[in-house]
């Protein structure tokens, strides 16, 4: 996912457009990244309050480990989108 997000910046970065209008458009795209981000931490918060047994702390183990690893891609978006908005300015 991370490859994902930064692939898309960069494509955008280096195509033929405009600075203003590729800003506009990473801007626009990394929102949807994080939207999609927020969502899915929201599914595996939601997921937590499934019946105990070996395979739900299994799961829960591997659902934190996704949420830690969103989490941090949702920063990195932030973090992308301050420095778009910076070069914007």
């Amino acid at each position: 996912m991370t490859g994902c997000v930064t692939g898309a910046a960069l494509g955008v970065l280096y195509a033929p457009d405009k600075g203003e209008v590729l800003r506009t458009q990473l801007t626009y795209r990394l929102s949807k990244y994080r939207e999609k981000l927020q969502d899915v931490i929201e599914d595996l918060v939601d997921k937590r309050d499934q019946p105990d047994s070996y395979a739900r702390s299994e799961g829960e183990r591997v659902v934190n480990d996704a949420r830690e690893k969103a989490e941090r891609l949702l920063e990195d978006v932030d973090r992308l989108m301050a420095q778009i908005k910076g070069e914007a300015s």
